[in-house]
């Protein structure tokens, strides 16, 4: 089983638009409704593949129902805690050229007791777990060291965790060293407070959070493909991708696909890239089932082109 942790959920709508005109009226070619967030996008991903999945997120207001009412029906067990606060609501805009402009709002703030709520759940829910993957920002009322503090729990607990964070939660939850870290390139560069223009700069910064604790990054770099550097060293890993759709959800997705293939090694590496690069061929926020992956298209390897620009690179 793969538990996963969303500390700031959220109800997630969709518009499919040929363009963004501002102070135009725009009318949608497709809308969906998702329930939203890292770590509930990892519990869909790993459902649709089949696989069991719990779901811890705080939930309150008609939002919060109507998010685990969507879980509920994709086969996510979900385990919630009760918030005073709703659960916020995110829109986001997909363009015909797969321009994506997001808006996310706040989400409500925890009380002291809930965050001490939402730590004890995690424990209580962790036992049969595979893993426990701890994604996303930390809604209002969390200080940046509670990564640090799950971290430190789930360890003592011996389970194994996987995150994907940014900015000091990222950086204060290394030095428990979590088992993955999962950035994307931006995440990456801003760890690091440095520009990365070459996937040989990424792997130089991931290198660098493994000095800082992390035991294994997993880093996505977009259209660049993926990267793994672990104990045993770095393998680059890309994929054929038709055309791209949506690119919400994507990485999560890969993150998905790597527990499920054992979260270590070049066969999982193999796995995240398949799953990425199905998730952003699809509509949405939809999470890629088996049918929707294609193996054939993915190339792992230990010849990691470290001199090749970045297709955008983080400055």
């Amino acid at each position: 089983m793969i538990l996963t942790v969303t500390p700031n959920p959220s109800l997630d709508r969709t518009y499919e638009v040929p363009s963004l005109d501002r102070g135009e009226v725009v009318r949608a070619t497709g809308e969906r409704v998702d329930p939203g967030g890292k770590g509930v996008n990892v519990s869909r991903a790993v459902a649709a593949a089949g696989r069991r999945t719990v779901a811890v997120l705080p939930l309150g207001g008609a939002p919060g129902a109507l998010v685990a009412d969507l879980l509920d029906a994709q086969g996510i067990e979900v385990a919630p805690v009760p918030v005073a606060g709703a659960t916020r609501s995110n829109i986001a805009l997909a363009e015909a050229d797969g321009v994506l402009t997001k808006i996310n709002a706040p989400g409500p703030e925890l009380t002291a007791a809930e965050q001490e709520l939402l730590l004890e759940t995690v424990r209580q829910q962790s036992r049969d777990a595979s893993w426990i993957a701890c994604c996303g920002s930390l809604p209002r009322g969390l200080a940046p060291s509670w990564y640090a503090e799950l971290v430190a729990r789930a360890h003592a607990a011996g389970a194994r965790i996987a995150l994907d964070t940014s900015g000091p939660a990222l950086l204060q939850a290394l030095r428990e060293r979590p088992d993955v870290v999962k950035p994307n390139a931006e995440e990456l560069a801003e760890a690091v407070g440095r520009p990365l223009t070459t996937v040989g700069d990424a792997v130089k910064a991931a290198e660098e959070l493994r000095e800082l604790g992390a035991r294994t990054v997993l880093a996505s770099l977009g259209a660049d493909g993926q990267l793994l550097v672990d104990d045993a060293g770095a393998w680059y890993g890309s994929a054929r991708v038709t055309a791209v759709r949506s690119n919400v959800g994507a990485g999560d997705s890969s993150l998905a696909g790597f527990l499920i293939a054992g979260g270590t090694g070049p066969e999982a590496l193999a796995s995240a890239v398949a799953h990425g690069a199905a998730a952003v061929q699809l509509p949405g926020s939809v999470m890629p089932s088996p049918a929707d992956l294609d193996p054939a298209a993915v190339t792992v390897t230990t010849d990691v082109p470290v001199d090749r620009t970045l297709k955008e690179p983080v400055t």
